[in-house]
């Protein structure tokens, strides 16, 4: 009798064990399920099955690693068009009113930042140049890309890390008495669902998440192109979708001038090839792009591929409807831009094109504040690369073209 209840309490034991190992296997899948939902956006790829022509993610020592997604392309349009790309609908989100803005107010001319701009030392480039020294490829991509200074993306949703993330540029250009460009881009709806969607859960997440990106800002001059697609691609929302993202991202830019005066935040113009300058002029109105306490003008044509001279054009046209202080300016992304947008409207790492004006705070133009590299020339779009992937194959035809 003893012995068959000793046996009992042994098998009882044993079955517990077991349900736990079980348990402790389900936790452990889970967590797995998890951690990739959240990094998908940054680390979307592993080592497993990159190619030689494909560059791994930056290895950084002084901060979590940061390789960091591309705006996608919206496809090109007539220079004419008045319409917005179609889109899906988009996840809820809340559905308060915006505060009308108040009046936009003047003030005093301020010149552009000064000195030269930041190239950080974490990205998919300059890792793909550290490790391929002897490819034919190397000195042409080294020279022409990876030499240049680019924006630096912050494409998750981490508001434990981002603070310290966004100090490690700042600090790191401040260092050197450089401009670095800041790319928040985590807008909830983030592409309308497309390619690139992701973002915060919501917009008091987001709203929290810029105040903690703010807080990496420092004291240096810094350049922060706010949210990419954000109005140009606003279609896809309701009427009161677009006044809860407007007055978030009018927040946004108060936050980031109040954490730090020199920094000098843009918001989205699209391109030339996609709204007419007054309907989008009349979204940033909206989103606070006149006011100077959220604003210091508009960005356009992020991973797009129209020439400078239409982007200065339209940029000019935009700002002339937008109001606002007079010194508010544009910057252009020029990274792709050399050969113009394909006439077929094709977005996705079109052939034929070419690196467009290096990047500089010194236009020569009046009211474009900066020609920047905004998308990284050879990080794909997803065509001729994994999206996201600096492609060493794309970057050396984009540079030789």
């Amino acid at each position: 009798m003893a012995g068959s209840r000793a046996q009992r309490l042994a098998a009882r034991r044993a079955g517990r064990r077991r349900a736990a190992r079980r348990g402790a296997m389900v936790v452990a899948a889970s967590l797995v399920v998890v951690a990739g939902a959240v990094a998908g956006v940054l680390a979307a790829f592993g080592d497993g099955g990159r190619s030689s022509d494909e560059a791994g993610p930056p290895e950084v020592s002084a901060s979590p690693r940061l390789a960091p997604l591309p705006a996608v392309p919206t496809p090109s349009a007539p220079a004419t068009t008045a319409s917005a790309p179609p889109s899906p609908s988009p996840s809820a989100r809340r559905t308060t009113t915006s505060t009308p803005s108040k009046p936009a107010k003047k003030r005093e001319h301020r010149t552009a930042a000064a000195g030269r701009l930041y190239r950080h030392p974490d990205s998919q480039v300059l890792e793909w140049v550290r490790s391929h020294s002897g490819d034919a490829r190397h000195a042409v991509i080294a020279s022409r890309i990876a030499e240049q200074p680019a924006a630096v993306w912050f494409a998750d949703y981490s508001p434990d890390t981002v603070t310290a993330r966004v100090a490690a540029v700042t600090s790191g250009g401040a260092a050197l008495g450089r401009v670095p460009v800041l790319v928040p881009y985590a807008i909830p709806g983030r592409d309308c669902g497309g390619h690139s969607q992701g973002g915060a859960p919501g917009l008091d997440a987001y709203d929290a998440w810029i105040e903690r990106f703010a807080a990496g800002l420092g004291s240096g001059e810094v350049i922060v192109v706010l949210e990419p697609d954000s109005l140009a691609q606003a279609e896809c929302l309701s009427a009161g979708e677009r006044a809860d993202r407007f007055a978030s991202l009018a927040r946004a830019g108060r936050v980031l001038k109040a954490a730090n005066p020199r920094a000098r935040v843009y918001f989205d113009a699209g391109h030339s090839g996609w709204n007419a300058p007054g309907k989008q002029a009349a979204w940033l109105r909206q989103a606070g792009a006149a006011s100077p306490e959220s604003s210091d003008g508009i960005f356009s044509n992020v991973s797009n591929f129209h020439t400078t001279a239409d982007e200065v054009g339209y940029d000019r046209r935009v700002l002339d409807a937008l109001g606002g202080p007079e010194n508010l300016g544009a910057v252009i992304d020029t990274s792709r831009n050399g050969n113009g947008a394909p006439a077929d409207g094709e977005w996705c790492d079109p052939a034929g094109r070419k690196l467009g004006r290096t990047p500089t705070l010194s236009t020569g133009e009046a009211r474009i504040d900066a020609y920047l590299w905004v998308k990284l020339p050879g990080e794909s779009d997803g065509c001729k690369g994994r999206p996201g992937t600096f492609t060493a194959s794309y970057a050396y035809d984009l540079a030789l073209s």
